[in-house]
């Protein structure tokens, strides 16, 4: 083989390797590109999805339903106050009205003047009952009642059955009964027969009961 030919040939090898090469390198490419475009189409795809959620979002009218709204102003107006009741001094509602502080000197309880409380103490006294203590003065009547000894005793009250009653087209609330505790006992005098009506009932003012004045 001549010096020519042998020059010839490494070069010709050389020549088929490069185009060998060549062609891989094409292909990894044309690779690269067919599984380039996969993130363009997913992110289509989610865009797709997302689309119509968007378009119903953007369409649905602005709500029109007026605020829920309190009116504490009005609750505060419509309420009822608690009646203020009163004791009626003999049971008699045209005479004097006691509301605590009461019967802090003699107020009479019957209408006969045998019995009268003094020097009371009202811890509670609301529309439903009144609770007092202090001093009791009794009269034994005896040999009668003008003429009998006067005891001072220890007690306890509680004022109870409140109801209304007109007076004048004005409607105000007085107490029914009244309710008695010693705490430390009653005199011998009250023994029997003659021992204090309890409770005592106005029965009067229980008779004039009225459900409205208007």
């Amino acid at each position: 083989m001549t010096s020519l030919a042998r020059a010839v040939l490494p070069l010709a090898a050389l020549a088929a390797a490069a185009t060998l090469l060549a062609g891989c390198s094409g292909s990894g490419s044309t690779s690269s590109a067919a599984s380039s475009p996969a993130a363009p189409a997913s992110a289509s795809a989610s865009s797709a999805v997302a689309g119509p959620s968007t378009a119903t979002a953007q369409a649905a009218p602005p709500s029109t339903a007026p605020a829920a709204t309190t009116s504490p102003v009005v609750a505060a107006t419509t309420s009822t106050a608690p009646p203020v009741v009163y004791l009626a001094e003999g049971g008699s509602v045209t005479g004097t009205a006691e509301h605590a502080p009461a019967c802090r000197a003699d107020c009479a309880v019957s209408g006969d003047s045998t019995a009268f409380l003094s020097d009371m103490t009202w811890p509670r006294w609301n529309s439903a009952e009144a609770v007092g203590t202090g001093t009791e003065k009794l009269d034994d009547c005896n040999p009668n009642c003008a003429a009998g000894t006067v005891h001072s005793v220890a007690v306890d009250v509680t004022l109870s059955k409140p109801v209304l009653v007109c007076l004048s087209g004005k409607g105000t609330w007085f107490w029914t009964r009244l309710t008695f505790r010693w705490p430390n006992g009653l005199p011998a005098a009250f023994s029997g027969d003659n021992a204090p009506e309890n409770p005592f009932n106005y029965v009067g003012i229980a008779a004039e009961a009225a459900k409205s004045c208007s």
